[in-house]
């Protein structure tokens, strides 16, 4: 089944993300839908997912999209998700992509060809129609000669490149534009503001590098937000008279 890989590697008692029991219902030539969440678990990176045949075709980009053309993207081809995946934004505590999920882009997409033969053969060419990301892309299979790592295996490497149209320019596109399309102006610590997982207290998606002192700024200015703030009319002690 397509999402077996999905749910074998999570414990939905205690992940929020969807199970992806609920079978995807799509009206008949309805847009296909795309979307790009900024990831931060044991390393900063971003998941391109594009719907196909009921499910989310998944890429885990490092350094993020770019729309330089002049740039080339190493995507790891990852397992499929389910549609439902394709909204979520939240906080994984513990397991599996333990994190921060921020919806970074979302939208639609179109296939330049036939997915499925362009898809085996590794060259897929699609158009997006997102809040910030637009125009023509490719996917590139490396041909197994991508380095193996904790986002994917040796040989599911890819690489992701903006075709030079209207949309494409010398523009650092995850730096102008960092915050989230579905929780306004919101970063990853205002998403952590509905709750610090208890576990991350003394076991931290991250501990150490760079990875590691980001959590721990993001979990500190959480836990600040969190707080009460103080009233400034609030009454101070009267002195005591000596």
């Amino acid at each position: 089944m397509a999402l077996d890989d999905y749910r074998r590697k999570r414990d939905f008692t205690r992940s929020p993300e969807p199970a992806g029991d609920q079978p995807a219902r799509k009206k008949a030539g309805a847009p296909l839908f795309f979307c790009v969440q900024k990831h931060l678990a044991s390393h900063l990176h971003y998941d391109l997912r594009l719907e196909w045949n009921g499910v989310l075709l998944s890429w885990a980009v490092p350094k993020g999209p770019s729309i330089d053309s002049r740039d080339k993207r190493l995507a790891m081809h990852v397992e499929d998700h389910p549609i439902e995946y394709g909204t979520f934004e939240g906080v994984i505590p513990e397991g599996y992509g333990a994190g921060i999920v921020l919806l970074w882009d979302v939208g639609t997409w179109e296939p330049e060809g036939d997915v499925d033969a362009a898809f085996r053969k590794g060259d897929l060419k699609f158009r997006l129609n997102g809040y910030k990301l637009k125009g023509s892309w490719v996917l590139v299979k490396t041909r197994g000669f991508g380095p193996s790592s904790g986002l994917g295996q040796a040989g599911n490497s890819w690489l992701l490149i903006k075709h030079k149209d209207d949309w494409s320019g010398p523009i650092d596109i995850a730096e102008f534009a960092p915050l989230s399309v579905k929780t306004p102006n919101a970063d990853f610590a205002e998403i952590l503001t509905g709750g610090v997982p208890e576990v991350w207290a003394h076991n931290p998606p991250a501990k150490t590098g760079d990875t590691g002192k980001l959590f721990q700024t993001i979990i500190e200015r959480a836990l600040t937000m969190k707080a009460p703030a103080k009233d400034p009319m609030a009454k101070r002690p009267k002195a005591r008279r000596r």
